[in-house]
Parts: structure tokens; sequence; C-alpha cells
């Protein structure tokens, strides 16, 4: 083994024993994103994309690009994941060295991804479900970012995310999740702006409300938030 690659084997090492400190399945998956752009060469962004009956939902991103590439492919159901969930061969990888070329495949998503500044990519399937399906999406700005060796680096680090997601039952639990940090988040951001609170001081009442009265912290947090738009 060569001294990079066993450098690089140590840092997956490292990556994989961090991941299992995560505590949910929503933190494993924005740390492999995260990972991804600071342990693969000319990685500029990733993501973690998931299709539900036919609907795109980004369950990890790091970069600005990411979402919109996920609504892309979701809008046209059209691109690189969409061809590897399709596939019959058993075809988990799927590498585009240079998108600034004509991409016969998938025409319309490849201007999309050209729009957005993403000059190469590689996708990495991590399960299918019938007509459902996850993906691992690595991104560049640069063409020619990603050598043959981004085939085993992406596989390594969308190996983590399926385990991780494998421990989640639904992909709408997930997302369930998400929408809970962003209610309540917007929440704190209420009360720290009304009542000049710091963070942990809007939690804390975010937290008294929600055990005094005995309803769920969520719950407490669209209250807020319905307050706010619908004064009494």
């Amino acid at each position: 083994m060569s001294v990079e690659w066993r450098e690089y084997a140590e840092q997956m090492a490292l990556l994989a024993r961090h991941l299992l400190a995560q505590d949910s399945v929503q933190a494993t998956l924005d740390e492999i994103a995260a990972s991804a752009v600071k342990l693969v060469d000319g990685c500029d962004a990733a993501g973690i994309l998931a299709v539900r009956k036919g609907r795109a939902v980004t369950l990890a991103a790091c970069g600005d690009m990411v979402h919109d590439s996920d609504r892309i492919q979701g809008e046209l159901a059209e691109g690189p994941c969409f061809d590897l969930a399709r596939r019959k061969d058993g075809q988990r990888v799927c590498r585009i060295a240079d998108l600034s070329q004509p991409q016969p495949a998938w025409e319309r998503f490849a201007a999309g991804a050209r729009e957005l500044g993403i000059g190469s990519m590689t996708g990495v399937l991590l399960y299918t479900d019938n007509q459902d399906f996850g993906a691992l999406n690595l991104y560049a700005r640069k063409p020619g970012a990603f050598g043959k060796d981004i085939e085993t680096a992406g596989w390594l680090l969308a190996s983590h995310a399926a385990v991780a997601l494998a421990d989640a039952r639904t992909i709408d639990q997930l997302e369930h999740g998400m929408e809970t940090r962003h209610a309540i988040g917007e929440a704190m951001g209420i009360l720290m702006e009304r009542h000049r609170l710091s963070e942990d001081d809007a939690f804390k009442v975010l937290q008294r409300i929600s055990q005094h009265h005995n309803i769920k912290l969520r719950d407490v947090a669209q209250r807020v938030r319905t307050e706010r738009t619908n004064p009494t």
C-alpha cells in the first residue's frame, strides 16, 4: 500500500470512529457530507439525496450547490443518480469527468449543473426500493477534478451513509426530523429577537414550556411561530 493510500485508510478509520460517536442518524449524514469535502481532493461540495415517490429530498448537504442540484434532478427526473437507480447491471458509481462536455443521456440536467458552476461530479448509489432511491453526490467546480480513484473513495464514504440510513426506519422519519429542527430554530430566533435572549436561554424557554405543559418541543415551537405570523 502506498503512503498516500495508507494515510487515506487511516483517515477513513478515524472517520468511522467519529461517525459512531454521532448522536443521531441526521448528525451522521451531515458529518459524512462534510467529511467528503474535507477528505476527497478537489471536492467542493457533497450531499446525500433521497428520491421518494418521485420527490427529491436533500438529507444532508455541505456546499451551496447541493440543494439546487438535487432540486434539478428531482424536477427533471433525470441525471446521474436517476441513471444509477434505473440500471440493471449492478453499477453503483457514476463519474462525470467534465460537465462542460455534451451529456446526451441527460442534457437538461447537465445544462442546469453548468449554470450552478458544477464542472464535474460523482454519484454513488446508496439503496434502491422500487422507484425510491438514495445517493451520495460529490461535486467539484473544476472539470476533471475527480480521477478514477474517486470511485473507491466515494464508495467508502457511501458505505457509511448506507449504514446510517439503514438505522432509520423511513426517509419520512429523517425528513420529519429536519422539519422539527427547522421549526425549533425559527422559534428560538423569534424569542431571541423579541426578548433579547441568548441562543441557550431561548432554547431553555422552549424546554420549560414543553415540560410544564407536557407538550412536544416541536409543537411548542410551532405555536411560537404561529403567534408571530398570526398575533392575537
